[in-house]
């Protein structure tokens, strides 16, 4: 959870300047300062795995 833009994304590159999320619907990939990223809880992980699960079932209608 990028904590200073709200958005929630698996981690994909980890260094001392930056930490790089990617969306969990493929979009494109941000970068968040280290302090500014936290693990999601475990409410949060359910709400982005039922989005997920969401966008994919409209995809395939």
């Amino acid at each position: 959870m990028d904590q200073q833009t709200g958005r929630m994304g698996i981690v994909q590159i980890v260094t001392s300047r930056y930490v790089q999320l990617r969306p969990f619907d493929h979009g494109d990939p941000w970068d968040a300062p280290p302090v500014a990223v936290r693990k999601l809880t475990a409410r949060e992980q359910l709400s982005a795995r039922v989005a997920v699960a969401n966008t994919v079932g409209r995809r395939f209608r």
